[in-house]
Order: C-alpha cells, then sequence, then structure tokens
C-alpha cells in the first residue's frame, strides 16, 4: 500500500509540475525591458518630397484645366504619417497627394500641423468625394463618410473654395488618371 502512495505522490507531483510550465507561447514572450521600442512619432518636417502636377478638371474652351497644383507624393508609410506635420507655411499651388493601400473610409487628423489646410477625399475614380477644413493641431480625426476613399489631398485651407474646386471635379495627373498613374490601372 505504501508503494501504491508513493507512485501516487509521484504521479501527483510530476502533474502538478507539468501544470506550471510555460505554453509554447508564453516561452517566446520577452521580458518588457526586451521589448523592441515602438516607432515614435515624427518629430520634424519631413524634407520636400518628389512632386507631380495635379490638374482639376477637365479642360475647358482654353484648353486648360480649372486648376493645377504640384503636388509632393506621400508613398511610403513613413512619408504618409509625417505628412505636413511641423510645416509652417503652404504656398497656394503646393499640395500634398497621400496614395492609400486600398479603397476606405479615410480618416486624417492633425497633430503636430501649425497650419490649418483643406483636403479633398477622392475617389480611386479620381473624382472628389468630399473636401474637409483640417483645422490646425487638431488631434481628432476627420473621418470620410464615404467608404471608397484611396487619395487625399491637403492643400493650403481655403484653396479649394478660392479656386472654384468642388466634389463631383474629376482629378488628373501629368501621366494621366489617378488610377493609371498609381494603381496600374
Amino acid at each position: 500500500m505504501k508503494k501504491n502512495n508513493a507512485i501516487a505522490l509521484v504521479c501527483l507531483a510530476a502533474g502538478v509540475l507539468a501544470g506550471c510550465s510555460k505554453s509554447p507561447s508564453e516561452k517566446q514572450v520577452a521580458p518588457l525591458f526586451n521589448q523592441p521600442a515602438q516607432p515614435q512619432m515624427p518629430t520634424q518636417a519631413q524634407p520636400k518630397l518628389p512632386t507631380m502636377k495635379i490638374y482639376f478638371g477637365s479642360a475647358g474652351p482654353s484648353g486648360s484645366p480649372r486648376a493645377t497644383v504640384d503636388a509632393e507624393l506621400a508613398l511610403t508609410p513613413q512619408e504618409e504619417e509625417t505628412g505636413l506635420m511641423f510645416r509652417t507655411n503652404i504656398p497656394e499651388d503646393d499640395s500634398m497627394l497621400f496614395v492609400l493601400p486600398y479603397p476606405q473610409a479615410a480618416s486624417f487628423w492633425m497633430t503636430n500641423c501649425p497650419v490649418s489646410e483643406s483636403a479633398a477625399y477622392i475617389s480611386p475614380d479620381g473624382v472628389i468625394e468630399e473636401i474637409h477644413h483640417f483645422e490646425k493641431n487638431d488631434p481628432i480625426p476627420v473621418v470620410a463618410s464615404h467608404q471608397d476613399i484611396q487619395f487625399v489631398l491637403e492643400t493650403a485651407d481655403g484653396w479649394y473654395a478660392r479656386h472654384s474646386v468642388d466634389v463631383g471635379m474629376v482629378i488628373t495627373t501629368e501621366k494621366g488618371t489617378l488610377a493609371q498613374t498609381f494603381l496600374n490601372h
């Protein structure tokens, strides 16, 4: 009987010890102080990015578009995250075009942006779906009401109104439609 109790005690101890070991996923978790650093928010303006001419509206009787801007192209995640942060001046005919990875309800905010801006939320086929005012340093995102936004074009505050550019207008580039230029369509 004592031998059976000894075997039972050994089995119980083995079961308790096995139950206290870490699962494979727990073993892979590094201590907090060894965690890789999280990406930091940008702390300064980025250098001027490569630009492209952006045209608004179809050519009128004169053969020219209604308006034109030089758009910096924010194409990488870091360029998109930094955007126009820390820029203290946006010249009248300058802008920044953000090419989103897929159509979505875009959401942009103005943290670390010391000047107000205007922004157009644009569909994959280059149609302006929405125009918004972005208040300087506002951390609250401006979320699109449309689910199919693939491009966002930020300009100087009030630019769209000053140039009679409105919702429904089509935007093109010096290389063709936005889809042809950026989406390989």
